[in-house]
């Protein structure tokens, strides 16, 4: 897998295919480009397909940073910047999703749509969290969060099996790997301080509710929200309807059952989704108006 210098570090990323509009498929906590590795090869045949590991996860480098949203974004832009990516489609999970829509939202004229799945499509209340998920956000952010991420590698060994279905040994070691030191799991430590729930943190709910209004209001751009069975939180019933309604050219696909680590559990129903949604809009053809 290719790397590329960025600003003071480096990105690692997979480049497969080969097309003049290419996919770009961005992952989330605690995982990397790895997650995406069996939804890819249903889009790769048709073009170039780009998956980046964010910085200081997966094969990136681990720079001296807070590892905040807005830093993820900084080193993401210049990655793009980097690549020479002028006209893109991106898929997103999770932060990859926010880290997406941002994107887009701050560059219009160069996505030509977005695709997302378990992501933040707008800021939350505590009460919309359900019991259990809520009560662990809250010990993550208090002081135990650096006992329970850091030492005790619970992104890892905990949270990433118990939102899947069927987590093979095979991933978990791969994911595993990424962080061997407690000094390494910080990114899996801030990304929960992060989440935008109950108007805390202001910045981030802010760059959440603006790309809202760009998603509203862009109907030139093809979205796909896509949705699990029985999704809470996240990917509620609730929350895909708010979307389905609020942005502009949205449509939502079902992928069937799944945890919030989608693309392990669904992988082929997510590529299949996006790669019918990337055809009928003909996403990768010329631009239109």
């Amino acid at each position: 897998m290719p790397t590329i210098d960025i600003l003071d570090s480096y990105l690692n990323y997979t480049d497969t295919g080969a097309g003049d509009i290419p996919v770009v498929f961005l992952h989330g906590n605690p995982t990397s480009s790895y997650i995406w590795r069996n939804v890819i090869p249903h889009v790769s045949g048709e073009t170039r397909v780009l998956a980046p590991d964010l910085i200081g996860m997966g094969d990136s480098g681990k720079p001296d940073s807070e590892y905040r949203f807005v830093d993820h974004a900084r080193y993401l832009d210049a990655w793009f910047d980097a690549l020479g990516l002028d006209q893109v489609v991106i898929v997103g999970h999770d932060w990859g999703g926010a880290l997406g829509m941002h994107w887009a939202a701050r560059h219009p004229e160069r996505v030509r749509g977005i695709a997302v799945v378990e992501t933040f499509l707008r800021p939350m209340d505590w009460s919309e969290m359900p019991p259990q998920g809520a009560e662990l956000f809250r010990r993550f952010r208090s002081d135990e969060g650096e006992k329970l991420v850091l030492e005790q590698n619970m992104f890892i060994e905990f949270n990433l099996p118990a939102s899947t279905r069927s987590l093979s040994l095979t991933a978990l070691e791969e994911y595993r790997r990424y962080y061997p030191t407690p000094e390494s799991r910080l990114p899996m430590l801030v990304w929960p301080r992060e989440f935008p729930l109950g108007g805390e943190p202001a910045d981030v709910v802010a760059i959440i509710e603006n790309y809202d209004r760009w998603m509203s209001e862009s109907p030139e751009v093809p979205k796909l929200v896509m949705a699990v069975e029985n999704g809470v939180g996240l990917g509620s019933p609730e929350m895909i309807d708010w979307a389905a309604t609020t942005f502009a050219a949205c449509e939502t696909a079902s992928i069937g059952p799944a945890g919030h680590h989608s693309p392990e559990d669904q992988p082929d129903a997510i590529g299949a989704a996006v790669a019918d949604w990337i055809q009928r809009h003909a996403l990768l053809g010329a631009k239109v108006g």
